[in-house]
């Protein structure tokens, strides 16, 4: 019995600890995303990640955005053209893609996907070479 407690304690802790160091990794990606989106997106995106109605969706509580991880990854990497529906709105319209690698667009992505009301999971630069 003493050895079950003493195993379940050890397991407990290693989660514990894992989960740690992984919010350690999402904070430090996320501070590189932040520089990334601020030279790439927000010209269009807008610095609050909230758009311009009618023109450029908005990523700040993006249904759109947060519905597929391998699709985000995509559009960064290669543009997107043609109509979505984005929080019950119709954008038409076309972004282009971006020349980053795949840290890169890991860390972007956990930026937009983990600010302005976007809780997501981390996105790795080892999804993001499965994509391209």
């Amino acid at each position: 019995m003493k050895s079950f407690v003493f195993a379940s304690f050890l397991f407990v802790f290693a989660c514990t600890l894992a989960s740690f160091q992984q919010n350690d990794l999402l904070k430090a990606s996320m501070n590189r995303g932040k520089e990334i989106f601020a030279a790439n997106c927000a010209t269009c995106h807008m610095q609050n990640g909230e758009g311009i109605d009618g023109v450029y969706p908005p990523l700040a509580k993006s249904d759109y955005l947060m519905a597929d991880k391998t699709r985000a990854i995509k559009q960064v990497l290669e543009g997107a053209i043609g109509t979505m529906i984005v929080n019950d709105v119709k954008y038409n319209g076309f972004m282009t893609g971006f020349n980053l690698n795949d840290q890169e667009v890991s860390d972007v992505l956990n930026y937009i996907m983990n600010s302005w009301g976007n809780t997501g999971e981390m996105v790795t630069p080892a999804e993001v070479k499965a994509v391209r």
